[in-house]
């Protein structure tokens, strides 16, 4: 299975090999995995089809393996280079046991874009599904070459027709999207209905084989990796739902009232001091402690966290340094930058803390959890 996806930037899980079309591309190490099982799997079937040696029908599926992982590498360069004609950043391409997939760096700006981007990789996953079909056809039977160009033919039809499907988080779901979209003008909307596609497709996906597998169609080694595939979609369409109903409330995102009011402290003030004055300040809300040099300048943000942990006889005596993050460390945010950006600072560089600055001052501090709980407000979260 193959899947285009934007995973949260900070995250990636994969080794850099190279780029390609000036694109990062990257091997998740389930890659190995994958590799493992085409090459014994394949290497025996292959071997025995056409009486070779076992050496030899390992080599046939190391063949199918490279053969197979640029076809999906060709399916990605699809997606990406379709998406940089139309500006939109490509940070990488990564190959895994499911597939692979594309990551951009931002959403694209219109149904239309959305719709030719999504397209592109299984329009060429067909292309290269039809070209190996017609070199099956013409070369000989029963040898090497027969069989490379048969599976390369049924890999990319069944990868194309699959990812063709009407469902997140596979390419035909954010079709599905683009023209829902267009229809209702309502991006967040047309993600949800598309994510709830994708979930019944994964629960369509194991019934489907299910069924197969008791008419005797398929194997019982198949039941797992089908197991596997239908969770990925749920887990991915899930993920879609969640992220449009994140998208719904970011214009609630306001900044100068979401950012906690900032008390400023000197250096070495005593933990438990500075948390008086914090309480006397604002008894009903959290204040942010930031401390500051002997000329007033701000230096460091005491990390509520840190502070909880120190046991309330020690407090006295700890000075709020030694619970603070140098400002130098933390992310900056104008405190005008509307709810999109704050999204998009958050997932480039995940913290707990974000400094809101006016000009050159420091005028509040961005909780993640406050931010959180903003925009899912149902959802349990750390305080």
């Amino acid at each position: 299975m193959e899947q285009s996806r934007q995973p949260r930037p900070g995250r990636r899980s994969g080794l850099r090999v190279g780029r390609i079309f000036g694109v990062p591309l990257y091997l998740n190490a389930s890659i190995l995995l994958l590799a493992v099982l085409i090459i014994v799997l394949y290497g025996e079937l292959a071997g025995q089809r056409l009486q070779l040696s076992p050496a030899v029908g390992y080599l046939v599926g190391a063949g199918f393996v490279v053969s197979l992982l640029g076809s999906v590498l060709a399916h990605e360069l699809g997606h990406a280079l379709t998406a940089r004609h139309f500006g939109i950043g490509v940070r990488g391409i990564t190959l895994e046991l499911l597939g692979g997939y594309t990551e951009m760096d931002r959403d694209a700006p219109s149904p239309r874009v959305d719709l030719l981007v999504s397209l592109a990789g299984p329009a060429v996953s067909a292309l290269l599904g039809g070209a190996a079909v017609a070199a099956t056809v013409a070369l000989p039977d029963r040898t090497v070459a027969d069989q490379l160009a048969f599976q390369l033919a049924a890999s990319n039809v069944i990868v194309a027709v699959f990812n063709i499907l009407p469902g997140l988080p596979l390419d035909g779901g954010r079709a599905l999207r683009a023209v829902l979209w267009a229809l209702t003008r309502d991006r967040h909307r047309a993600t949800e209905v598309a994510g709830w596609v994708g979930r019944v497709l994964a629960v369509g996906t194991i019934a489907l084989v299910g069924l197969l597998y008791a008419a005797g169609v398929l194997s019982l080694l198949a039941l797992p990796l089908t197991a596997l595939v239908a969770l990925t979609i749920w887990h991915g369409a899930g993920q879609s739902i969640r992220m449009a109903r994140i998208g719904r409330r970011l214009p609630l995102v306001d900044l100068a009232h979401l950012a906690r009011p900032v008390l400023a402290v000197p250096s070495a003030t005593p933990l438990a001091e500075a948390q008086r004055r914090a309480d006397e300040l604002t008894p009903d809300r959290p204040v942010a402690l930031l401390v500051t040099d002997s000329a007033g300048r701000p230096v460091a943000v005491v990390d509520p966290a840190a502070a909880a942990a120190v046991p309330q006889h020690r407090r006295p005596w700890l000075a709020v340094d030694a619970v603070a993050r140098s400002v130098t460390d933390l992310p900056t945010m104008p405190v005008t930058t509307d709810g999109e950006r704050v999204l998009e600072t958050v997932q480039a560089h995940p913290g707990a803390q974000y400094l809101v600055t006016a000009g050159e001052d420091v005028v509040g501090i961005l909780h993640i959890a406050d931010l959180a709980q903003l925009l899912e407000p149902h959802r349990k979260m750390n305080s």
